[in-house]
């Protein structure tokens, strides 16, 4: 049994959801987000982790043909943002999300943190600027390259590019980030920094973290859950699912017999 004193940020409420091509991807998954934590998302390839992930910002809606059916509310508003009526690109400035390959646009440092803050109509340049520096901060870049701003971010590292697509999520101050397989592509030294980071944006806002890396959902989440074949099977406190799981399945699954 969850043990929390902090309150639900967002939650799925018996969600399912449909590829265009007609597969159940997901099956009536009702789980909570707490506020200011982080939750990780572990399973075998294929088990609805990303697919989950993608519905909280709508990326799905992108491609014709796939469809969701149930709800994911967001707190306190009590929003359904899965409803027709709701605009997915204001969806996506309240959730962000970062990708498992760091993915900078082809432009400076400084114009791919200041990418949404424009697409969200701010030309002041002083708000910009201060903003840039903010989330560069926030994203423990800024001493790295405040002297190389106007540099293509493609001429930085893999885990900086990563720690950059970090700083372009944080710029439009979301209230919760998504984290697909941030360190996968990284090394060991890149991925620490990434994971650190992660526990630290933990003091401002929400985190949702698909992860193969069952050590890594050990070492900085709260909560975990545990899916496979598009179901939830467990949700609890993370020392709790790694040590006493309630089910058999997920017990198979993180030491290794199965999966």
């Amino acid at each position: 049994m969850v043990t929390t004193t902090s309150p639900i940020k967002a939650e799925s409420r018996d969600l399912n959801f449909y590829y265009s091509n007609g597969h159940k991807a997901l099956k009536g998954i009702t789980m909570p987000l707490y506020e200011k934590r982080i939750t990780a998302l572990i399973g075998p390839s294929g088990c609805g982790k990303s697919t989950f992930l993608r519905c909280f910002n709508r990326m799905h809606d992108l491609y014709p043909g796939n469809s969701y059916d149930g709800q994911i509310v967001m707190h306190p508003d009590n929003t359904n943002i899965l409803d027709k009526g709701v605009d997915p690109i204001e969806v996506r400035m309240r959730i962000s999300m970062v990708f498992q390959k760091p993915n900078p646009f082809p432009k400076s440092i400084y114009e791919n943190v200041a990418y949404g803050l424009r697409v969200r109509g701010e030309r002041n340049k002083r708000v910009v600027d201060d903003k840039v520096e903010e989330a560069l901060k926030g994203a423990a870049l800024w001493d790295e390259v405040k002297n190389r701003l106007h540099d293509l971010a493609f001429n930085l590292s893999g885990g900086q590019q990563q720690r950059l697509c970090i700083a372009r999520a944080l710029a439009t101050d979301p209230e919760i980030m998504l984290f697909d397989e941030p360190t996968s592509a990284l090394d060991p030294i890149a991925t620490a920094n990434i994971e650190e980071l992660m526990s630290e944006l933990r003091n401002k806002l929400t985190i949702l973290v698909v992860t193969h890396n069952m050590q890594q959902a050990a070492r900085v989440s709260d909560y975990t859950a545990y899916m496979y074949l598009g179901e939830l099977i467990e949700y609890d406190d993370t020392d709790r699912i790694f040590t006493n799981p309630s089910r058999k399945e997920t017990e198979d699954y993180i030491t290794g017999k199965f999966g």
